[in-house]
């Protein structure tokens, strides 16, 4: 088994476990943590799936900015619940996840459907895999770089202006809470 291999099933197994444990956690602050660990590991994963853009994203934009942007909402939010978390644990019944569990029953019947019925030998990028293949030496940067400020230009800048709106509502909206 080559270093590779053993780095590659150890963030996999780190990945699984965190997003396990991120959901299965009653503490809001070691579940925020958990999903560091998570999203951290997933873009170990994208570096070996050749994916460096994405990899790079994922560290800028989640880990780097909605984690924090996660634990400062957290930390702002209701101090009766930092104060005393187990005031807000209400009785649970089964009946209260009983609409959880159907919908992940359902969710897993239709992937268990689409799976069943796949035919991987009728892909044919699959049939061309030689000529689709990337070798660690391209630099798919490069190349996005070049289609985003060309080709997808518009969609970018739509997306940029977007996101100044929501910048824009939330600083509105958190200053009519403090004015009140």
């Amino acid at each position: 088994m080559t270093v590779e291999q053993i780095l590659f099933y150890v963030m996999s197994a780190i990945a699984l476990l965190s997003a396990l444990l991120v959901v299965s956690q009653k503490n809001f602050v070691r579940s925020i943590f958990l999903f560091f660990l998570t999203l951290f590991s997933m873009a170990g994963l994208f570096v070996f799936a050749l994916a460096d853009f994405v990899a790079i994203t994922q560290l800028v934009i989640y880990v780097g900015g909605v984690l924090v942007l996660m634990i400062f909402a957290f930390l702002l939010s209701n101090r009766e619940l930092l104060n005393n978390p187990d005031s807000s644990k209400q009785q649970s019944s089964f009946l209260h996840y009983l609409p959880g569990i159907l919908v992940s029953m359902l969710f897993f019947g239709v992937l268990l459907f689409v799976f069943s019925d796949l035919h991987p030998e009728s892909f044919q990028w699959i049939a061309q895999s030689e000529l689709n293949t990337l070798k660690p030496q391209d630099n798919t940067i490069h190349y996005l770089g070049i289609n985003i400020m060309t080709r997808y230009l518009l969609p970018f800048e739509v997306v940029s202006v977007l996101l100044l709106m929501a910048l824009i509502g939330a600083a509105h909206i958190a200053r009519k809470e403090r004015d009140r």
